[in-house]
């Protein structure tokens, strides 16, 4: 049997699930992977301030 060409033609149902998980993803985005990278870059910074901040120099 030979396949038709081009693609199939999604049903309303099909593209309401298929924007419904469009709209999830873009969900988890703002909530998980935003701030995740926000604190990553939080720390690098911290991690870069201390290593580079002079120390007091003590003469004995």
């Amino acid at each position: 049997m030979r396949k038709l060409k081009g693609t199939v033609k999604e049903t309303a149902k099909q593209k309401r699930e298929r924007k419904q998980e469009f709209a999830k993803m873009r969900q988890q985005i703002n909530t998980i992977v935003i701030p995740t990278f926000a604190v990553i870059f939080l720390l690098i910074c911290i991690y870069v301030y201390f290593k580079t901040r002079p120390t007091s120099m003590q003469y004995a």
